[in-house]
C-alpha cells in the first residue's frame, strides 16, 4: 500500500459532513454522482474477483451490493466502499479448490459456510474491542505479504488472458509454464487481453489530458472495447478458425456467465452446506478468511481516513462489526467476503462523496444493473477481467514498493522479500508468520531485550496539570507496541492531556512503531492536544530514512575538512548550509601547499579551515559543489572521512526528523 498525502477540503463547506438521517439528504447530490462513477468501476472489477476466485460471476455482485447497503448503516466510516477485493483471491481460491475446484456446486456451498464461520469470528472480535488487534501485524510484513498476493493474482490471470482455460497448479508451478501458455495461447482471446491490458496501463495517463472522458475509470474504457471485440470474434456462438495452419475454437466459455434474464440474479442465490465445518481443514480456511481478510480491512478503512478531506476518523471496532455483518448477509446468499476496499474508496474520495450513502447508492446502481441487463454483462470477456486483475496485481507488488522498503532499511527489505517468497512457495498465514518471526531474530540481535518483546517497559510522570510523560525503557517495537498504545490512549486521548513520549532510554524503536507515533501524533492533532516524541535523536537510524528504525550506539556520518584562501571563506559557508550542513567548525591558519615548495614559495598563505560533520547526502552535495563551483577556479584542498557520533541528530536537519516537536 503506497503512502498518499490528505486532500484538501473544499472550502466551500464549513461543516463537517455526516452520514447522518436526516443531515445526509443535505449531501444527496454529491453522493449520488459518486456512488454512480464508483459503480462504473466496481462493476467490472467485482465480475473479475469473483472469476479469479471460483466462485460464479454473480457472487461479487451480491457482495458488493451487500457490503454497500448493509455496512453503510453500521459502520461510521463515511468514504469507504465496501466489497470484494483483489487481496482475498488467493484465499478465497485456495477454498474452493480444497473442497472441489471451480464449478464445483459442493466446493461453492463450503466456501460459503466457511465465510458464514469467519464473519462469525469477525463480529465478535468487533464486538469484544478487539480491533487494536490489526496493530500487532510489522508493517513490512504486511507489505510483503500484499506484494505475493499481487504476484500471486499475475500468475494465475496470465493464462486467462491467453484464452487458456482450466490452468492449475502452485503460483511457482504456474510460472513455469508460462512459456507453455503462450504457445497454447488462443491468438483472438489473446488480443482482447493484450489489448485490455494496454488499456489498463495507458488510460489513467492519456485521460489526463481529455477533459471530463477523465471521469470514465479505466475498467469501463476496456469494457467499451473488449465487449465489442468479443462481437466481431463472435463468441456468443462455438465455432472454430485457422491462422497459419492451426484451428482455434471459439464459444461461450470464453465469456462471464451470467444469468439469461431480467431479475435472473435471484435465481442465482446459493446457501452455505453447514456440515463442512464438521470437518477440521474448513477451520484452517476460516482463520485465514478471518485474520487475513479482518488486517486487510482494519488497514484499509485506517488508509481512508488519512484520505479524508475532513479527517473523520473510523472506529475500527465499529468497521470491523460491518464487515463482519456484511461477510455473514453475503455468505448466507452466495457471496463472496468483503473488506473495506482501498481502491475504490480512493475513488470514492477523488468523485467528491460527502457521506456514507455515496457507498450505498454504488450498491444501489449495481443492484439495478445485474437485475436489469444480465445478458449484456454476459457479453464482457474472460480475457478482459483478467487483464484488470493482472494490472491490480502488478500495483499491488510494484517493483517501487521494494525500492520504497530498501530506503526504510535494508533488514526491512530483508523481512518483505522473506514474506514474499515464503506465502509464494507455502500460503499466506506462514509467510506472514515467518516475516514476524525473522523482525523478531532481528530485534534480538540489535540487543532488544527478550522479556521486553511482549511487555513494554513504561513509567508515567505528571509534567504539569495538562501534560504527562511516558518514559519507555528497553524496547518499543510492533510485538509490544499494542499495549503501548492503550497507554498512550488512556492518558493522552481518554484524560484529554498533551503527551511527551521519551524513548531516549530504549534500545531500539522499530520502523513499525516509528510509524504509530506518527499516527497518534495525528490523533492528537485532532483532538486539539500536543504529542511530543522524545529522544530519537539518541538513537542511530538504520537507513537514511525519517521512519527507519533507530537503535542505541554510534552512528557513522561523514566529516569533511576544506582547506581554502581566506578570501572564500564566506562564500563556502553559504552554500554549506544550502547544502544542508547544520552547523561547522572555522579556524584561521597559515601553510603552504605542495605548489608552494615546489617553487620554493614557503611563505605562509592565510588559509581558513572549515570542518563539517553531515549525513552522506549532505556530504555529497558539498563535494559536489567544490568539483562545480570551486575546483575549476580556486585551489581548495579538501578530504572526507568517515566518524562516529553518538547523537546523529544533532547533525540531521529539522527536515529529517521524523517527529519532533508538537502537533498543534
Amino acid at each position: 500500500m503506497s503512502e498518499t498525502s490528505p486532500t484538501t477540503p473544499p472550502t466551500v463547506l464549513t461543516e463537517v459532513p455526516r452520514g447522518r438521517l436526516p443531515e445526509a439528504i443535505k449531501y444527496f447530490r454529491n453522493d449520488l454522482v459518486s456512488g454512480f462513477l464508483v459503480f462504473l468501476i466496481a462493476l467490472p472489477l467485482c465480475l473479475a474477483i469473483s472469476v479469479s476466485s471460483g466462485y460464479p460471476p454473480i457472487a461479487g455482485i451480491f457482495t458488493a451490493i451487500i457490503g454497500a447497503i448493509v455496512t453503510t448503516f453500521i459502520s461510521n466510516s463515511e468514504l469507504t466502499i465496501k466489497g470484494p477485493a483483489a487481496g482475498l483471491i488467493v484465499i478465497a481460491l485456495g477454498c474452493i479448490n480444497e473442497f472441489g475446484g471451480a464449478g464445483n456446486t459442493n466446493a461453492y456451498r463450503a466456501a460459503l459456510a466457511v465465510g458464514v464461520a469467519a464473519a462469525v469470528l469477525q463480529i465478535l472480535f468487533g464486538m469484544f474491542r478487539a480491533g487494536i488487534l490489526g496493530e500487532f501485524f510489522p508493517i513490512s510484513a504486511v507489505h510483503g505479504m500484499l506484494a505475493a498476493i499481487g504476484v500471486i493474482i499475475i500468475i494465475k490471470q496470465i493464462p486467462y488472458a491467453l484464452g487458456i482455460i482450466g490452468a492449475k497448479g502452485s503460483p511457482l508451478e504456474m510460472v513455469q509454464q508460462i512459456p507453455h501458455y503462450i504457445l497454447e495461447a488462443n491468438p483472438a482471446i489473446a488480443a482482447i487481453g493484450i489489448v485490455s491490458l494496454l488499456i489498463m496501463f495507458t488510460w489513467p495517463k492519456v485521460s489526463r489530458k481529455l477533459g471530463p472522458l477523465k471521469l470514465i475509470p479505466a475498467p469501463m474504457i476496456v469494457l467499451l472495447v473488449a465487449v465489442p471485440m468479443g462481437m466481431g470474434f463472435d463468441l456468443l456462438h462455438k465455432h472454430s478458425y485457422y491462422l497459419q495452419g492451426h484451428e482455434y475454437q471459439l464459444s461461450e466459455q470464453y465469456l462471464v456467465d451470467m444469468p439469461g434474464r431480467i431479475f435472473g440474479m435471484f435465481d442465482e442465490v446459493t446457501y452455505p452446506d453447514m456440515s463442512v465445518l464438521t470437518h477440521l481443514v474448513a477451520w484452517k480456511w476460516v482463520m485465514m478468511f478471518f485474520i487475513i481478510g479482518s488486517l486487510e480491512s482494519l488497514l484499509s478503512a485506517k488508509a481512508v481516513d488519512l484520505l479524508d478531506p475532513w479527517r473523520r476518523k473510523t472506529n475500527m471496532d465499529r468497521d470491523v462489526i460491518a464487515v463482519g455483518v456484511g461477510n455473514l448477509c453475503a455468505s448466507l446468499v452466495g457471496g463472496l467476503p468483503m473488506i473495506s476496499e482501498i481502491v475504490r474508496s480512493k475513488a470514492n474520495i477523488d468523485n467528491g462523496a460527502r457521506t456514507r450513502f455515496a457507498d450505498m447508492w454504488h450498491g444501489i446502481f449495481l443492484l439495478i444493473c445485474v437485475a436489469l441487463i444480465p445478458t449484456v454483462l454476459h457479453m464482457i470477456p474472460l480475457a478482459a477481467l483478467a487483464a484488470m486483475l493482472v494490472y491490480t496485481g502488478f500495483r499491488l507488488a510494484h517493483p517501487t514498493e521494494f525500492i520504497h522498503v530498501y530506503h526504510i532499511g535494508k533488514e526491512q527489505l530483508a523481512i518483505f522479500v522473506t514474506t514474499l517468497v515464503v506465502v509464494l512457495a507455502t500460503d499466506l498465514l506462514i509467510g506472514v508468520a515467518a516475516g514476524i518471526v525473522l523482525k523478531m531474530v532481528i530485534h534480538v540481535s540489535n540487543g532488544v531485550p527478550l522479556r521486553s518483546l511482549f511487555k513494554p517497559y513504561l513509567e508515567v510522570e505528571d509534567v504539569d496539570e495538562n501534560t504527562s510523560m511516558i518514559i519507555a525503557r528497553q524496547s518499543a517495537v510492533f510485538s509490544n507496541w499494542i499495549p503501548f498504545r492503550r497507554q498512550i490512549e488512556d492518558i493522552g486521548l481518554v484524560q484529554h492531556r498533551n503527551l511527551i513520549i521519551d524513548v531516549s532510554d530504549t534500545q531500539l524503536v522499530d520502523h513499525s512503531v516509528m510509524g504509530k507515533l506518527e499516527e497518534m501524533a495525528r490523533d492528537f492533532e485532532q483532538e486539539g492536544l500536543t504529542f511530543e516524541v522524545r529522544g530519537l535523536e539518541s538513537l542511530q537510524p538504520l537507513a537514511d530514512n525519517a521512519q527507519a528504525a533507530r537503535k542505541r550506539g554510534l552512528a557513522t556520518i561523514r566529516r569533511i575538512t576544506v582547506m581554502a584562501n581566506q578570501s572564500l571563506r564566506y562564500w563556502l559557508l553559504d552554500e554549506f548550509v544550502k547544502c544542508g550542513a547544520t552547523g561547522y567548525t572555522v579556524t584561521t591558519c597559515t601553510g603552504a601547499g605542495r605548489r608552494n615548495i615546489q617553487n620554493d614559495s614557503v611563505a605562509d598563505d592565510e588559509h581558513v579551515r572549515i570542518e563539517v560533520i553531515a549525513p552522506e547526502h549532505v556530504c555529497d552535495a558539498v563535494i559536489d559543489f567544490l568539483r562545480r563551483d570551486i575546483l575549476p577556479g580556486h585551489h581548495v584542498e579538501a578530504c572526507v572521512e568517515t566518524v562516529d557520533v553518538v547523537r546523529v541528530g544533532h547533525f540531521a536537519s529539522v527536515e529529517d526528523q521524523p517527529i519532533n516537536g508538537s502537533h498543534h
